[in-house]
């Protein structure tokens, strides 16, 4: 068990670095918000890009933003599902903090909205700040293989052979494996070398019944399910082509968030990711540019209304607990 001073994010500058974060991730994130400016109005032009706006049926952004409402809602689910009884009875207050982490991911630069999840977790459930970020991690890989099947579907509807759903077969196969690889990390003593520790605690934070395991993939499939339908409903209306092409555009800009450059509010890394997706299966780049800002606009427009929301929600602080493995 850890003692306070063995704590990395200090009580007394946690909020600074946690909602501010460092220097250089702002220079960097400004650099490509300045370079995304360059290309709109070099490559396309403001007034040719944000035109498609005045023909959008009001439906379209409704519909888009209740698919999108209900998947952080189940992001809040798979949260509350995923650290069981700490959180009982609580629900309310977990979906403040998943809402939260969700709109400070889009609007800091350099993914230093993630440390915003353990440092809520600490601040409103007491929770180690060390092992909320292990559970996170967990979390990302589940978001990360979901992600993977969603860009199986769309090579499979480019091109319907085979080979891509005993690709998805395989990719399945690696839940109850991982599975496995928990529990026998977990049962392992853990003083047997300091590497071996680490794993170990990363283990212990990880969701080690595979029913549970089951349940929130499910959580997981479905907020993807739900917010890729939204955001390639949005794309679809900027960038007129096939649906597995938008798809693959959406899938790229969310991917964005493991790229080691992001920038301030995802502005330029965001519409990069959309683009590289997109290109090469046909879709110009002008037009993907198009399509990648205007979509980025409705996910900033959403997170706004939705962080706002959030900050309404009541909360009830409790604090400080150790960084522990158990605290997972």
């Amino acid at each position: 068990m850890a003692d306070q001073a063995d704590n990395p994010v200090p009580q007394a500058v946690a909020p600074w670095l946690l909602c501010f974060g460092r220097p250089r991730d702002w220079l960097i994130g400004t650099a490509l918000l300045v370079a995304l400016f360059v290309a709109v109005d070099q490559g396309v032009g403001w007034a040719t890009l944000l035109s498609p706006w005045l023909r959008l049926s009001p439906w379209v952004p409704l519909v888009a933003f209740v698919l999108t409402a209900l998947s952080y809602l189940l992001r809040a689910v798979r949260v509350y599902d995923f650290f069981g009884a700490p959180m009982q009875g609580r629900f309310i207050t977990v979906l403040r903090l998943s809402v939260l982490h969700n709109s400070a991911n889009n609007l800091l630069p350099m993914r230093a909205g993630e440390m915003v999840f353990p440092w809520l977790m600490r601040r409103y459930f007491g929770h180690g700040f060390l092992a909320a970020g292990a559970s996170l991690l967990w979390i990302r890989l589940m978001d990360l293989h979901v992600l993977g099947l969603a860009g199986l579907l769309v090579l499979w509807l480019r091109d319907p052979a085979w080979l891509w759903p005993l690709a998805a077969s395989i990719w399945i196969a690696l839940l109850p494996i991982t599975a496995k690889l928990i529990a026998f990390a977990t049962d392992k003593p853990t003083g047997s070398g300091r590497l071996w520790r680490i794993v170990g605690f990363v283990a212990q934070a990880g969701p080690a019944r595979p029913r549970l395991i089951a349940r929130l993939y499910l959580w997981t499939a479905l907020c993807w399910l739900f917010k890729l339908l939204a955001f390639a409903l949005v794309l679809r209306h900027f960038v007129a082509v096939e649906f597995w092409q938008v798809l693959a555009g959406v899938l790229g800009a969310e991917l964005s968030s493991v790229l080691p450059f992001h920038g301030i509010a995802g502005a330029g890394s965001y519409e990069l990711a959309a683009v590289v997706a997109m290109v090469p299966f046909g879709v110009s780049p002008s037009a993907a540019l198009t399509g990648a800002v205007n979509l980025h606009l409705f996910l900033l427009g959403m997170t706004l209304i939705l962080g706002l929301f959030a900050l309404i929600i009541p909360r009830a602080d409790r604090r400080v607990a150790p960084d522990s493995p158990g605290d997972a």
